[in-house]
């Protein structure tokens, strides 16, 4: 449907961001470029990337493609990307390295990625770490010190908006206790092995939109093939990601499509659905059964997680 497909949420700061986004995490550089370039070419408005996915540059690349085929124009894309943790207490630095690689003047939002700080002056200029295996961490730094130099971003014309990512509850309210800007977004795993309720409902009663990445779980997650999602897919005559990807706009947050596919990224597009009151009781209540069976499941969990003590859904 493409008119579910063009839909928009108002963000906090007026703008409006398109629900539905092509996620770019963990795709090689041609593969990132042609996915880029197909999905503007089909209607896809809305690219996300981060500076850690190491893929900004073919981004840049397949946005400048299409915009040079006079497939879209600048203004009419809205582009999301990253501070990584090493750039922490050197945000405008880490936007700068961004920017460079996308090759672009501005970006529509960028987030502080984790709540964290990586040592920059580490055994890697990405991921360091110490001579055990673990993250090279600042346990020391506060996170609100990064979103403080994050709500001076918007006045140097950078970038549209600022939000954070893997945000839990708490580390929102600390942040909102010395906040001068609400962050525009918070971009979170979310499905509905890990449907993170609490954030969900305490984000929105902020003005905060949820941004949902990994929605259909991962590899060798069971959500395409659950009973209740199949059920939904056989009643709108659609896919199960189609069902997963369509939740999202029920419950009022975008969501982020990642393939590399073409078929498959003109699919999730064209085949979004509205759900009803019904459809959207079913899958709460599957939710709800693997909670309490203990088998919801995050499956982006890096390993400093443990070390900054985040609890099971931060």
């Amino acid at each position: 449907m493409a008119a579910l497909a063009d839909k928009r949420f108002k963000l906090n700061t007026g703008a409006e961001i398109p629900a539905l986004g092509l996620g770019t995490w963990q795709s090689s550089s041609e593969e990132t470029q042609k996915a880029v370039y197909h999905a503007i070419e089909v209607g896809y408005r809305h690219i996300d990337t981060a500076l850690a996915y190491q893929n900004e540059e073919d981004v840049g690349k397949g946005i400048k493609a299409a915009i040079d085929a006079g497939l879209v124009k600048r203004e009419d894309l809205f582009v999301t990307t990253k501070l990584w943790n090493i750039y922490a207490n050197r945000v405008e630095e880490g936007l700068d390295t961004s920017l460079k690689s996308l090759g672009l003047d501005y970006v529509d939002l960028y987030l502080v990625h984790w709540p964290v700080r990586m040592n920059d002056k580490g055994n890697h200029p990405l991921f360091p770490k110490f001579p055990d295996g673990t993250r090279d961490m600042i346990k020391s730094h506060n996170h609100v010190d990064t979103w403080k130099a994050m709500e001076k971003l918007p006045a140097t014309g950078k970038v549209k908006a600022v939000g954070v990512s893997n945000y839990s509850v708490p580390y929102l309210e600390k942040l909102l206790s010395e906040a001068t800007i609400v962050p525009a977004v918070n971009q979170i795993e979310n499905h509905p092995q890990l449907p993170q309720q609490e954030i969900v409902d305490f984000s929105q009663s902020k003005g905060i939109l949820v941004t949902a990445y990994s929605p259909l779980g991962s590899t060798g997650s069971p959500l395409l093939s659950a009973e209740p999602i199949v059920a939904i897919s056989k009643k709108r005559n659609v896919t199960p990601a189609a069902v997963l990807l369509s939740w999202h706009f029920a419950r009022g947050s975008a969501v982020l499509a990642k393939s590399i596919n073409p078929d498959r990224i003109t699919a999730n597009r064209n085949s979004l659905v509205e759900l009803d009151a019904e459809d959207v009781a079913l899958i709460k209540s599957f939710s709800d059964d693997l909670k309490a069976k203990g088998q919801t499941k995050r499956y982006v969990a890096p390993p400093f997680g443990i070390d900054m003590g985040f609890p099971d859904q931060w």
